[in-house]
């Protein structure tokens, strides 16, 4: 059903100014969005559809410009761009929280921060967190690509990164794009590598953050660190 042949109250946009946006569904939410359909198919059916074929909103705002415009409905650049609009005003909001309060005192904000950088991109990235004495984020840099070890991340990069920022600790995050968050034998080689070498400056590992699609594992909480 088209949403102009709904009842009023039903209708996405009318039932948000009415009962707020917390009482849409997360299709209605989509829709919105997207404003129009495409033949033979109703936004509120195209957004249910974009949901279910990138797992839920999670999957959808980690989704790249380029898998979008595989979907029929989206090949416009229109609907991408605003997509991809809501994806970065996501992404500046959790970094400004992040710089704006102690990191260590939200680990689950962190983890979503860093799949929305990462968790969705088809090779494995390395990137680190630069905080201040005071545990907030300075800034955020992509490193090194490629396949992970301790051969491919260069320890001296690391270091005249977080001497550049002046940063008082990192947390270190890389993404599996097989999907799995668990950290294999080389991670927390690594992990030990980079600990003594920001160490010679003062700089502490405070966590290494693995993401993939949906997930992230923190190796401080599993005693990894």
């Amino acid at each position: 059903m088209a949403i102009k042949d709904l009842p009023a109250g039903l209708r996405p946009r009318e039932k948000l100014l009415a009962r707020g946006p917390a009482a849409l569904a997360d299709a209605e939410l989509l829709a919105l969005l997207l404003r129009t359909g495409v033949a033979g198919k109703g936004v509120l059916q195209l957004a249910q559809e974009l949901l279910d074929t990138f797992g839920g909103v999670a999957g959808l705002l980690h989704a790249s410009l380029d898998e979008l415009k595989r979907v029929k409905g989206l090949g416009g650049t229109a609907k991408r761009a605003e997509l991809a609009a809501v994806l970065e005003v996501t992404r500046r909001a959790l970094a400004q929280q992040l710089r704006e309060r102690e990191v260590l005192s939200s680990p689950q904000q962190v983890r979503h921060y860093l799949q929305l950088h990462l968790a969705a991109l088809p090779h494995e990235v390395f990137a680190v967190l630069f905080l201040d004495a005071q545990n907030k984020l300075l800034a955020m840099e992509e490193l090194f690509r490629g396949t992970l070890t301790q051969t491919s991340v260069y320890p001296r990069e690391v270091v005249l990164r977080a001497l550049h920022h002046r940063a008082a600790s990192v947390v270190l995050a890389h993404n599996h794009p097989s999907g799995t968050v668990q950290p294999s034998r080389s991670d927390e080689v690594l992990t030990r590598t980079l600990q003594a070498a920001l160490a010679l400056v003062d700089v502490r590992v405070l966590d290494h953050v693995i993401v993939a699609a949906g997930q992230g594992l923190s190796m401080a909480e599993q005693g990894l660190i």
